[in-house]
């Protein structure tokens, strides 16, 4: 039976360095695969670009998502954001088996598209299945206190029946609004909270000052939280890496 779960999330730019000065998707992947998760919440994940394409001579011809997930995870992806050249969204790429994918719009105008991407994961041996929510909120007060309250709406049924649940991403919550919501309403900690007793420092990679990045749970004991700068992490996106060990079972404070 599977008893811990190793969790990462990540704003990968598109696969673009700081500056949209490099293509870092190939060392993206390279780094994912060390730091070897059981699950990963991707944000800005590159679906098509038929710009990028032409610009850079070993973009993958595969989706961002596909190509990062390889034979490694199983994957999904929510498109959020669609233009003439492309489109991107969400993922989240999973060691277990996928059983259902659900990505809900809650944009909340037309000129900043987010979505709720909703997957239901099952764990070998676990009782419930693992429901994972991956995120990325708007850049705006009120845009993020409608998202929040989307995610209360959806989750709260799940966690009145204490299904285990893990939602991360990109929050843009300079306010740190999100931990109170998503801790009234469903009972949820963050893993940088728990472990170190503030957010990660995540944004920007070169030189951290914003706690912009989160990892949630619920029905999980955290057994540490890492938030990963410095080389490679701080070359591969605007965003610093984040993850978390998780061991199955209620939530607590460590001793």
């Amino acid at each position: 039976m599977i008893e811990q779960l190793r969790v990462a999330t990540l704003n990968i730019h598109k696969g673009l360095s700081q500056f949209n000065r490099r293509m870092v998707v190939h060392e993206l992947r390279e780094g994912l695969r060390v730091l070897d998760p059981d699950l990963v919440f991707l944000q800005e994940v590159q679906g098509l670009n038929e710009r990028n394409a032409l610009r850079f001579a070993t973009w993958p011809h595969a989706p961002q998502h596909e190509y990062l997930a390889a034979e490694r995870w199983q994957h999904a992806y929510g498109r959020n954001a669609i233009y003439e050249h492309g489109h991107h969204g969400n993922a989240i790429l999973s060691r277990f088996p996928i059983v259902s994918v659900e990505n809900e719009d809650v944009s909340s105008h037309r000129y900043e598209r987010r979505g709720l991407l909703h997957c239901v994961v099952a764990v070998p041996g676990w009782r419930r299945n693992l429901h994972c929510l991956c995120v990325h909120l708007s850049l705006h007060e009120r845009g993020r206190r409608r998202q929040l309250e989307a995610i209360a709406e959806r989750l709260e049924p799940l966690a009145a029946h204490d299904l285990p649940i893990v939602v991360a991403g990109d929050f843009n919550d300079w306010r740190h609004r999100a931990t109170r919501v998503l801790a009234t309403r469903l009972g949820m900690t963050e893993v940088a909270v728990v472990r170190h007793g503030r957010a990660a420092r995540t944004f920007p990679s070169v030189l951290p000052v914003l706690r912009l990045d989160r990892i949630y749970v619920r029905g999980f004991r955290i057994l540490g939280s890492q938030v990963h700068c410095g080389a490679p992490w701080s070359l591969l996106s605007d965003h610093l890496a984040l993850s978390a060990d998780l061991m199955h079972g209620a939530s607590k404070r460590p001793a």
